[in-house]
């Protein structure tokens, strides 16, 4: 188990007073905030285990118990979040919510000149500007519906994917495994698993290549299209992962010249 899983419990741990989670304060404390038993009582689990878990010694924590003591030492969403990435758990009680971009983030996609969209870890569209809707056709420009249209169904479910990218089964083969560094083990769970779920199904290229295991960084390149009013066009591709809102990424399309 990580040590620094146990430093950060025991940290916080001694930062809460008795009485902010219900128990008698005053006395006299060895250690500030609560005692070791009190916690664990709290999460109701052994004095032993949770000793055990601030020493970084060999137990298990469940994303459950996890939960439960982030619920019990009152953590901040960035500290609940931080917690399970320590323990290198996923909080599917969090991960169900796909977060939305600021208006902030949707204005500066809109003033970028090239084409430039933002992709949620989900891989859906949640802002794109004018110059993006015109150059993907049948993924972009089509009239907003009740889900975000989705980069891996635009790829995988649409003929017109296939029309537009030249490069098709090069870019296809790279999307998946870039999409499945990206997920990681988030792609078993919650509104993740039911996209790949999805795309098994519906798509035996997309089924063929997930199973692959195949993974890459998502670098930049040249990107080319076959647009169906503009002609051959050609773009170098830079991704950002923006720091203030990491679920989302930040994809320019610069024309090359």
């Amino acid at each position: 188990m990580n040590k620094k899983l146990g430093e950060f419990i025991r940290t916080y741990r001694e930062r809460i007073r008795p009485e902010e989670v219900g128990l008698p304060g005053g006395g006299r404390r060895r250690t500030p905030g609560l005692r070791r038993e009190e916690l664990a009582q709290l999460c109701l689990v052994s004095p032993t285990w949770l000793t055990w878990l601030e020493q970084g010694r060999p137990v298990s924590a469940s994303a459950k118990m996890l939960g439960k003591i982030s619920d019990v030492m009152k953590l901040s969403v960035a500290e609940r979040a931080y917690l399970f990435r320590l323990a290198d758990k996923v909080d599917t009680t969090v991960e169900s919510a796909l977060p939305k971009p600021t208006e902030v983030l949707t204005s500066i996609v809109k003033a970028i000149k090239a084409p430039a969209y933002i992709l949620n870890r989900q891989w859906d569209a949640v802002a794109w500007n004018r110059p993006a809707k015109d150059l993907f056709a049948g993924w972009l420009d089509l009239p907003k519906k009740d889900f975000a249209p989705n980069l891996l169904r635009y790829m995988f479910l649409s003929e017109s994917a296939k029309k537009l990218i030249l490069d098709w089964p090069e870019r296809a083969d790279r999307l998946v495994a870039e999409f499945r560094a990206d997920s990681g083990k988030y792609a078993d769970h919650g509104s993740l698993k039911a996209l790949v779920d999805e795309l098994a199904i519906g798509s035996r290229e997309f089924r063929t290549r997930w199973s692959q295991q195949n993974v890459v960084s998502r670098d930049g390149g040249e990107r080319r299209f076959a647009h169906p009013e503009n002609g051959e066009l050609a773009f170098d591709q830079v991704t950002f992962h923006l720091a203030t809102q990491r679920d989302f990424k930040l994809v320019m399309l610069l024309p090359m010249i």
